[in-house]
């Protein structure tokens, strides 16, 4: 890899469906960057349309997965520098200027991508504890040496290269209301169902019973989540919750076909 020639450009990737109330926000907030792309999946809303008014290149396409729909962005690009955002998400200024140093400065033989903390903020508040801090997310990298997977859920970044970390925050306001969890816990387990079908055969009780009360456990006390209050036993107990969803989605998908109702 040879050294870049004068400034490294930066381009940033954001994927949505329906976000014309993060959209704006997300974009002002990376509006350093060298160039902005939306990669949208058919929004039945504004924001295809917030996004070029905030100077962003939006695309219009079928969504085929978290991780092709973010690869699609990421070869609109031309930049030296990748920066992947959810829509829900805001860079900060600390960041912003740690971003710029860390390019500017980069050689060849430094690492080619970088792991970023992320302040998760639910109901209006940073939350710490359970396991939700620093969270952090491998987002920015050389282009071209760096490509997501094709999972369901919780799609990875496959980087070809060292993994550096910085100290500037990615700020993620997720849910805000509590009616936020459910908007997303629908598809979400079933998505999560989905991907762990293909390795697991069976579910039984202690898979139902055991498997969220060790997550409520885990990240209530070892994590402390109680050191945030009515807010941290929320998020935690939505944690059991997700595991238990998972696992009886997943029951359901592969007990007998004769046992179902509807069966033939």
């Amino acid at each position: 890899m040879t050294e870049p020639v004068g400034r490294p450009s930066i381009a940033s990737v954001v994927i949505t469906k329906n976000e014309e109330s993060n959209i704006v926000d997300c974009l002002k907030s990376v509006q350093w960057a060298d160039e902005s792309i939306v990669v949208d999946a058919e929004s039945c809303d504004k924001t295809v349309e917030l996004a070029r008014a905030s100077g962003a290149k939006a695309f219009v396409r079928p969504w085929p997965g978290f991780g092709l729909q973010k690869n699609f962005g990421m070869a609109q690009t031309a930049a030296d520098w990748i920066l992947i955002l959810d829509a829900d998400e805001r860079v900060t200024e600390e960041l912003r200027k740690e971003v710029r140093t860390c390019l500017e400065q980069w050689r060849p033989g430094a690492p080619v991508a970088y792991r970023i903390p992320r302040r998760n903020f639910f109901y209006g508040a940073w939350v710490r504890g359970g396991g939700v801090y620093p969270d952090y997310q491998v987002r920015l990298f050389r282009r071209g040496l760096a490509q997501y997977n094709d999972v369901a859920v919780h799609e990875n970044l496959i980087v070809d290269g060292e993994i550096g970390t910085l100290a500037g925050h990615l700020d993620h306001y997720t849910e805000r209301r509590i009616k936020d969890h459910f908007k997303k816990f629908g598809l979400y387990t079933t998505l999560a169902a989905q991907e762990k079908a293909k390795r697991v055969r069976t579910v039984g009780w202690t898979d139902l019973v055991f498997r969220p009360l060790v997550v409520l456990v885990k990240t209530y006390v070892l994590k402390q989540g109680y050191g945030d209050g009515v807010r941290g036993l929320i998020v935690c107990v939505f944690a059991s919750m997700y595991t238990f969803v998972k696992y009886a989605k997943l029951w359901d998908a592969t007990r007998p076909a004769a046992s179902h109702p509807d069966a033939k």
